[in-house]
């Protein structure tokens, strides 16, 4: 179709990071230097399941940080330049302040296990997914506040969900440590819709990738709904994307 690259995504059937063995890894990399298609990205399977780096059960997110380190693993030897984590949530009857401490805590752990491996970003989710960092300036707190060189990832969906300016997303962010996710919603709920076949008004976003002069990838992270006859889907974005960045 013409992608430049593809992000991976970490969970089952894809690449489950617990599932990815040697000979599994030796095979998508094959794939890659025969397609000549490199890894934009990799994203664990989160948000609420199956982990949560904030939760205080202590189990639960030492797990969770077994199962996102060996993500890191496994996307460092994909060739994949950056991990994408979810912030996790605060449970019934943990205070925020407490699951903010335990996430911050955690980003610098992974940060530091990485050695630069590859890069951590942090991606805001929504009301819907998350308590503690679903704007993009609470993701820049949480980066602060961790005293590590995480960057963050932009996704156009959680931004219009949560009433934020999708264009001015771009003026804010350190372009030396961003990732943007491109997908399209209603306004309603996190559908990642095709872009352009909803709510938002790309034009500006564009006009103000351009006027920071973003040489990164703007990865299409596209909704369940498309599983069964993704390609269609597929196309459609890269079309959108190119025909309006370029």
């Amino acid at each position: 179709m013409g992608y430049d690259a593809v992000e991976l995504w970490g969970g089952t059937p894809h690449a489950y990071a617990f599932d990815m063995d040697a000979a599994r890894i030796s095979s998508v990399k094959k794939t890659l230097a025969e397609t000549g298609v490199a890894v934009s990205g990799f994203i664990p399977a989160q948000f609420r399941y199956p982990t949560n780096i904030a939760i205080d059960d202590a189990i639960i997110r030492t797990r969770s940080l077994e199962y996102l380190k060996r993500s890191i693993d496994v996307a460092a030897e994909l060739g994949a330049p950056l991990v994408s984590i979810c912030p996790g949530h605060s449970r019934f009857g943990q205070s925020r302040i407490q699951a903010w401490e335990n996430m911050v805590g955690a980003l610098g752990e992974l940060a530091q296990y990485s050695k630069g491996a590859v890069k951590v970003m942090l991606e805001p989710g929504n009301h819907y997914e998350t308590d503690l960092v679903v704007t993009a300036e609470d993701g820049r707190r949480a980066v602060r506040d961790s005293g590590q060189e995480i960057g963050l990832v932009l996704d156009t969906g959680h931004l219009f969900i949560n009433r934020e300016s999708v264009s001015d997303s771009v003026l804010e962010a350190d372009m030396s440590r961003v990732h943007f996710h491109i997908d399209d919603n209603l306004g309603a709920s996190d559908d990642h819709m095709i872009p352009g076949t909803g709510k938002i008004d790309f034009s500006m976003f564009f006009a103000n990738l351009k006027k920071r002069g973003y040489a990164g990838y703007l990865t299409v992270e596209l909704g369940f709904q498309y599983c069964t006859d993704p390609d269609p889907a597929a196309l459609r974005s890269l079309c959108f994307i190119k025909q309006n960045f370029s």
